[in-house]
């Protein structure tokens, strides 16, 4: 019997009677679904027999399912009950339609790249994670510059005097980064975005990267900064003067339905209030 992992987030009211739903909706098709709750902690997924996850929550819920299954090639299947909703393509009313599709085999299944980002001092790796959307290198505490360091292969960019750093998958183009003032990049290239955060120079800009490309960001002293690299926002680590934080692209992707171009093309164009040119 195949079996359904369904992650809700705890705090959306409606996750939980949706997840009642799907558990009767996929008692036809013989598949046994087993339960998870999201509440921001990085808590590991039991994907045991696994065969798909149903995502209910935003586009937060996805990444932390996704950091988790994109080892085991698990698809997500994200049903969305966020605000903004550029990887959580599937709309509320919509699931039933879109479910009975991805069973049937007939649903568009995407691949989205991931970011890898390990911290290593003295020669030493300490951690290694993925993330969906970023990884971004930051003082812990608000309005504190930090000073890194940043490499691109064997081109040294020199000094960045910033709020932060931002190294974004495509799909992580729409969030952290484009707040930040970076581009939005298509999800079907592949690529890099390197985004400082409020340079303390304004000639840093943000840059697109080719996927091949290895960034390597050492930790400068920083004045009354303490500094944190956070994947996707949801999981942290605290680093120290001379630490080394290397960037690339993931050799792992993560398998998504129901996200096909066409829907992230309308989510910005109802997201960012495009409407296609000035009216006299």
């Amino acid at each position: 019997m195949k079996r359904c992992l369904i992650v809700s987030n705890t705090s959306k009211k409606i996750a939980y009677s949706l997840s009642k739903e799907i558990e009767e909706f996929l008692i036809p098709y013989e598949i046994s679904v087993v339960f998870s709750q999201f509440n921001g902690e990085n808590r590991p997924l039991n994907l045991e027999h696994v065969n798909f996850i149903v995502t209910l929550g935003g586009d937060g819920t996805v990444l932390y399912a996704a950091r988790e299954c994109a080892a085991a090639n698990i698809p997500i299947f994200p049903i969305n009950l966020g605000e903004f909703g550029f990887i959580a393509g599937i709309q509320p009313e919509d699931w039933k339609y879109e479910l009975e599709k991805f069973l049937d085999g007939k649903e568009t299944i995407t691949k989205r790249s991931l970011v890898n980002g390990a911290v290593c001092r003295n020669g030493k790796e300490l951690i290694n994670c993925n993330a969906m959307n970023d990884v971004v290198i930051s003082s812990k505490a608000v309005a504190r510059i930090v000073s890194l360091n940043v490499k691109a292969g064997a081109v040294n960019f020199g000094e960045f005097k910033a709020d932060g750093i931002i190294v974004s998958s495509p799909t992580g183009s729409t969030a952290y980064s484009a707040a930040a003032g970076g581009p939005i990049v298509d999800p079907r290239l592949d690529s890099l975005v390197l985004n400082p955060v409020s340079p303390f120079s304004l000639s840093n800009r943000p840059l697109v990267l080719p996927p091949e490309e290895v960034l390597t960001i050492r930790v400068l002293p920083s004045r009354n900064a303490e500094i944190v690299v956070s994947w996707d926002g949801q999981l942290h680590y605290d680093v120290e003067v001379g630490d080394l934080i290397i960037i690339k692209k993931s050799a792992l992707f993560v398998r998504l339905a129901g996200c096909e171009t066409d829907k992230f093309y309308k989510a910005l164009c109802s997201k960012l209030h495009w409407s296609g040119g000035p009216h006299a």
